[in-house]
């Protein structure tokens, strides 16, 4: 395809415009939108959205795309975004409403073992685990590049609806970036994406007399408050211990009756 077939350049509002009624559109017809909407420069703040956008960034097949699919996120193109099992499917605003599907290999099952027992012992609790709360061994595994959890190019197979034949063309590669800023708020959105489930990290750690000894898991309650941002009376509560009654032995002798006191005797009236 020739330069010439391309669309011409479309203002960011107008693409903004046309978006948001097609948007709507859909929304009425029971498909509401997940758009990605960043705040500021960075995309992505957490351990996971950074991992992801820095493993992205690391490939040299990607990185003449990246630039424009930096800016599309940026600027509210991504304007909806889902991500499941193997796949994740966009909507991007360009001259038009782009429809990009990218399918991820699911991790390999050795490859998925090794790194549990890699990981044993090493993660304390879901709660730190989905927050970046780790080690650094454990860091430098999540991100190793042949044995991680991230996708590499061979891993990756992109579909826009776009013009463009490249391989990954700049709607593609804003809707990677949406990945990382999505994984911000929902990091367990990458090990559904390859396929596992990171409740398993947890299993591993733990010793089985323990797992079979807790009714169930429990979160401290500074972990839960950061958690869902509320503020928990960590002090407990103690209630006034009830009165006790101890039942009387049937040998015990009899607690003995007070002897009642005579009435005083009143004077006698004078005259």
């Amino acid at each position: 395809m020739s330069w010439y077939s391309f669309k011409p350049y479309v203002p960011v509002a107008t693409r903004r415009a046309k978006a948001a009624r097609e948007v709507a559109r859909r929304a009425k017809s029971g498909k509401p939108a997940a758009p990605v909407v960043v705040e500021g420069r960075a995309i992505a703040e957490s351990f996971w959205g950074k991992a992801w956008c820095a493993n992205l960034e690391s490939y040299s097949d990607f990185e003449n795309r990246l630039p424009r699919g930096r800016t599309y996120v940026r600027n509210g193109s991504v304007v909806d975004l889902a991500i499941g099992k193997g796949k994740i499917e966009s909507l991007v605003s360009g001259s038009e409403l782009y429809e990009i599907q990218i399918t991820i290999d699911e991790l390999p099952k050795a490859r998925w073992t090794a790194f549990k027992a890699d990981c044993a012992g090493r993660v304390g609790t879901l709660v730190e685990l989905l927050r970046g709360r780790l080690s650094n061994a454990v860091m430098e595994r999540v991100t190793d590049r042949a044995r991680g959890l991230f996708p590499a190019p061979k891993e990756i197979r992109m579909r826009c609806s776009c013009p463009d034949y490249a391989g990954m063309c700049k709607h593609v590669a804003a809707t990677m970036y949406g990945v990382g800023h999505r994984l911000d708020r929902e990091p367990e959105l990458l090990f559904r994406l390859r396929g596992v489930d990171h409740a398993e990290l947890i299993e591993t750690a733990v010793p089985a007399t323990l797992v079979a000894a807790a009714a169930a898991p429990t979160i401290a309650a500074g972990d839960l408050a950061d958690v869902f941002g509320i503020a928990i009376d960590e002090t407990p509560r103690v209630d006034p211990p009830a009165p006790s009654r101890r039942p009387r032995s049937k040998h015990a002798p009899a607690k003995a009756k007070k002897a009642k006191q005579p009435a005083a005797k009143k004077p006698p009236k004078k005259g």
